[in-house]
């Protein structure tokens, strides 16, 4: 490995290694495939569910190829006058014009007489190729020459798909570009530099292109799907991933240009010592995003194939592009504080890590208990917490389908827009639909079609769509049918709210399976890593505290400030794969840097000088981080904004509390039965805890 360093960063063959890389990621991009998903990510329920099923049967019934758009007319809490029963009466007529079944389309007024609704048929085909054009068209025809203060809304299937895919249109390039301004803005402050940013930037962003260039290319021959939501999380992680590792490179490489002439030969050391940790840290990142591929739901399983892949990008970026160009462009990049060598006697004051990690050292008890409290408070926000938000909860803002979901929840039975559909052996229909209506939060059973030996039923429910009470008439109808015997029994329910009922325990089980082998896998890696099986313990401890405390904290915020009354369905899965591989980054960065120094200093001063020579840079590259992930708050999609805030307050509560003073605390309680059972080193030196010692001296300057 050290002879393939030592070629990446010579002086002649860094310029070999960055024109080959640009020669072969040019190749790359002209030749792969490029994405183009703009939708939502489908929820791919495994075969087992009873919504899959119906989906599956309903495929092969004539009317398959049919859909319906919902369109609502309202004059807010005001009665519709005569003049405007009229209009919406010539609007449904018009809207026939656009549909498969014209005459379907005449409007319903609701008994309280402030809304209207019409259904109109539309065939599925024409619908997905061009939602956005169907929408439009749709809008158009329901709102033309209406009474002032008569207002019209598209919602239903067809609604909620329009503003949907409006909210990720655009979404690579919005989030791409807040991303790359956020980035550059905290490079800038973080190297004082207005030029070395540049060089970071460019290596991240060309990696963030080929990660989806390539994820783009493998994703069919896998069977993996993509959409907009899964390349925007991508964006984000190679830009937060990659930016972290080039930080630490960097901060690596200028420290050993204040002790080493040769660019070269300080390049190799840098790579050679910060090297492993950062391959270590992305493998435990990758090889957690990979745990996906065990979910049943298709959408996790996209997340984690293209999130891995992309990471291993940034991780190759990291240590093989980064290091070539920082060789090739010089010390001058530094401009204008530029790295010179420094005498070993220099005398260098204590900086502010090395004060803190020595406060901490005098009273690590306290610190732990207090940081514990800390966690404790913040924990204390998932009271009363929730999973599972319904339709109309899940985009922010008051897009059309929302308002008009509302206004059909006030004016008519909240379920009439969200159709269940329960599937009964045709010789079984007449039970299957008395057994429906005797069941609770049934509002009414319509037979339809039959074919293929089933028979199809309309059944609404009183209950908003994806609502808790929706969910349980599901599961009460389900269990209805389940304690027959016969035929009947065999009948299934799916639906809308089928749908997000099995997404909501689907993604429970997915969580059950997957989150123990992270934390097997995660321990794997430190304990191999840092040759110890009590540090990794520890380690993981810290991280599961960041987790629930910036879960709650999240929860909180969401409940009190933000308005969103539960977490959506995957997000707690996803904050925890992200915080506690991202958090372990941090970690690993930091004890093996105390690992290293523990050889010549011991345990608790190579803390110290541990906390001291990566305290900033890591500092640095978790604000970076959480700012990152804050920007997928950019897409009006609650999902993706509780991730953002989630990761958010969990690395910055990792980077400023748990990494900073928890973890340095926990090591001078247990000492060296913190690397348990690796046997403890003779210093070759004695550490002195008065920083004007000449050893002290030496490796401060190397610091800086």
């Amino acid at each position: 490995m050290t002879a393939i360093w030592r070629f990446i960063s010579g002086r002649r063959t860094a310029w070999i290694v960055l024109v080959g890389t640009i020669v072969a990621v040019g190749l790359l991009f002209s030749l792969l495939p490029k994405n183009s998903g703009d939708s939502f990510p489908s929820t791919g329920l495994p075969s087992s569910s009873q919504a899959a099923q119906v989906d599956a049967a309903l495929a092969k019934f004539p009317s398959a190829e049919q859909t319906a758009a919902i369109l609502v007319w309202s004059r807010g809490d005001s009665t519709l006058t005569a003049a405007d029963r009229g209009a919406i009466a010539s609007r449904a007529a018009a809207l026939g014009e656009l549909s498969t079944a014209p005459r379907a389309t005449a409007p319903q007024f609701s008994d309280d007489g402030k809304a209207a609704i019409s259904v109109v048929p539309l065939s599925v085909k024409a619908v997905d190729k061009d939602v956005a054009g169907t929408a439009d068209s749709l809008r158009t025809a329901a709102a033309k020459n209406l009474p002032t203060g008569l207002d019209s809304y598209l919602t239903g299937g067809v609604g909620f798909q329009a503003d949907i895919t409006n909210a990720f249109a655009g979404a690579d390039f919005k989030l791409l570009l807040v991303t790359v301004i956020v980035v550059a803005v905290l490079l800038i402050v973080t190297y004082r530099s207005p030029v070395l940013w540049i060089v970071p930037l460019a290596v991240v962003g060309t990696a963030d292109g080929l990660a989806g260039a390539v994820v783009t290319a493998l994703a069919k021959p896998f069977g993996i799907t993509l959409d907009a939501s899964v390349s925007g999380i991508l964006s984000v992680l190679v830009f937060g991933a990659g930016t972290n590792y080039a930080l630490l490179l960097v901060a690596r490489y200028r420290e050993e240009l204040l002790k080493i002439e040769d660019r070269s030969v300080a390049m190799l050391t840098a790579v050679k010592s910060a090297g492993p940790a950062i391959a270590a840290s992305g493998g435990t990142v990758a090889l957690s995003l990979i745990t996906l591929l065990f979910a049943e739901l298709a959408g996790n399983r996209a997340l984690g194939f293209a999130c891995a892949i992309g990471v291993v990008v940034a991780i190759l970026f990291a240590l093989i592009v980064l290091p070539a160009a920082l060789v090739v462009c010089g010390r001058g990049l530094f401009w204008p504080f530029v790295p010179r060598v420094r005498e070993a006697s220099a005398v260098v004051k204590d900086g502010f890590w090395t004060r803190l990690g020595r406060g901490v050292s005098h009273r690590p008890v306290i610190i732990t208990v207090l940081s514990v409290a800390v966690v404790g408070v913040l924990t204390l926000g998932l009271s009363g917490f929730s999973v599972g938000l319904s339709q109309t909860e899940q985009l922010l803002g008051n897009p059309e389908s929302v308002v008009a979901q509302k206004i059909v929840d006030k004016s008519f039975s909240a379920g009439l827009t969200s159709q269940t559909t329960v599937l009964a052996p045709e010789d079984a229909a007449a039970d299957a639909t008395s057994i429906a209506k005797g069941v609770s939060g049934v509002d009414s059973v319509t037979p339809g079609e039959s074919a293929n030996g089933l028979t199809q039923l309309n059944v609404s429910l009183t209950s908003a769509p994806g609502s808790d009470a929706a969910f349980s008439t599901i599961t009460k109808l389900r269990s209805a049918y389940a304690d027959q015997s016969g035929a009947v029994g065999t009948t299934i329910v799916g639906g809308r709210d089928a749908t997000a009922l099995d997404s909501l325990t689907t993604s429970q089980r997915d969580q059950d399976l997957i989150i123990p082998i992270i934390l097997a896998i995660v321990f794997a890696i430190l304990a191999i890593l840092l040759r110890s099986l009590i540090a990794p313990v520890l380690l993981i401890a810290s991280v599961l505290a960041t987790f629930f405390a910036s879960l709650g904290a999240a929860n909180w915020i969401f409940t009190h400030l933000l308005g969103f009354p539960a977490f959506n369905t995957n997000v707690i899965l996803f904050a925890f794969l992200f915080l506690v591989a991202l958090g372990v980054d941090y970690n690993i960065f930091l004890t093996t840097r105390a690992r290293e120094e523990r050889e010549l200093h011991g345990t608790s001063e190579g803390m110290i000088r541990a906390l001291s020579s990566t305290g900033a840079v890591i500092t640095s590259a978790g604000i970076l981080l959480a700012a990152v992930f804050a920007v997928l708050g950019v897409l009006p999609v609650v999902a993706l904004t509780q991730i953002g805030v989630i990761v958010c307050i969990g690395v910055l509560f990792d980077t400023l509390v748990i990494r900073t003073v928890l973890v340095p605390a926990m090591v001078f309680i247990t000492k060296d039965f913190f690397w348990w059972p690796s046997h403890r080193r003779a210093h070759k030196h004695t550490s002195s805890t008065d920083p004007g010692t000449p050893t002290e001296t030496k490796v401060a300057a190397g610091q800086r």
